[in-house]
């Protein structure tokens, strides 16, 4: 079984990365994707998403992270596909499944599920332009509106050389509404050979079983499920119960605690809100907490509130 980290962009930063490897029980991790255009990006671009390229590219705890991008000009994204390999990541991800509606349109994401030649081309440049000892992966959705492309946009994808495919069981229409569609990944695993990875509606252990059962793969990714539940993987791989909630407060606090140059703590304290809208799924005590801290605009602050709760957590 294969546990990875799904790529969240806006919340799972590499210092998420480093939090959820540290508790342990994934394999790899996805960063946010590197958008692509019409040019090769320089290298400072990779290293802001990706500081891991530094140390390996690995998290501190020593899970690998693979670059992943996002475009649909299939040159733009073999050079930066080899650049990112070259600056240290261990494989490439490309991005078929963002539903942002800024994304798709400027024809990046998944409204390229509409466009299965173009798939095609674009995973068979990055997988001819990065050394053949590197994966290359590719995530999608069922579809865009539907799933009529669905089993040829996997075939194809598979044609073009990609090694592993994940599959977010939903198509763009339907968001992240429940429920997700598990068994169509077993079709899809019916149609190609190589692996493919099941994403979606993965919140405990007992789904992920399930999911793992009517898609036929064991191998999955975590999203949202790990941000509601920090230590979901290593439940799910071995029965660990769940994460009390004075040991989220210390994570949440540790999040805090992160120095931030230039822009006074507000990506950090945006990014700690947002993290609040999924443990507030699992944890009751973040509904209330929330309440308070969604106010609040400065990390000191919110380190504050943290650490008054965690005090009241041991004295009540």
């Amino acid at each position: 079984m294969q546990i990875v980290l799904a790529p969240m962009e806006g919340v799972v930063d590499h210092l998420m990365r480093d939090m959820l490897t540290r508790i342990g029980g994934f394999d790899l991790c996805i960063t946010e994707f590197v958008r692509v255009v019409d040019q090769r990006l320089p290298a400072r671009v990779f290293r802001r998403l990706c500081p891991e390229l530094e140390y390996g590219g690995k998290t501190p705890a020593g899970v690998p992270v693979r670059v992943q991008l996002l475009g649909q000009e299939p040159n733009w994204l073999a050079e930066n596909a080899a650049k990112a390999v070259q600056l240290g990541s261990p494989g490439i991800d490309l991005n078929f499944g963002c539903p942002a509606k800024t994304v798709n349109k400027s024809r990046g994401g998944a409204v390229l599920l509409k466009e299965t030649e173009q798939l095609y081309h674009i995973v068979k440049a990055v997988r001819q332009a990065v050394p053949a000892e590197y994966p290359v992966s590719a995530k999608i959705r069922l579809g865009y509106d539907d799933t009529a492309l669905t089993l040829d946009n996997a075939s194809a994808i598979e044609a073009a050389g990609a090694s592993v495919l994940t599959v977010h069981a939903r198509t763009k229409a339907d968001g992240y509404k429940p429920p997700a569609y598990w068994p169509w990944i077993a079709h899809i695993r019916q149609r190609i050979a190589i692996p493919v990875i099941a994403n979606g509606e993965i919140w405990t252990p007992a789904q992920a079983r399930q999911c793992q059962q009517e898609a036929t793969t064991q191998d999955i990714m975590l999203g949202r499920g790990a941000l509601a539940l920090p230590n979901l993987a290593q439940s799910i791989r071995s029965g660990q119960p769940a994460m009390p909630w004075p040991e989220v407060l210390q994570l949440l606090m540790q999040y805090s605690e992160f120095e931030v140059v230039g822009d006074k703590g507000k990506y950090y304290s945006n990014r700690i809100k947002q993290w609040f809208s999924y443990l507030k799924l699992q944890y009751p005590e973040a509904a209330e907490l929330f309440s308070q801290l969604r106010l609040l605009k400065r990390n000191e602050d919110i380190l504050r509130l943290l650490q008054q709760q965690l005090s009241n957590c041991y004295h009540n």
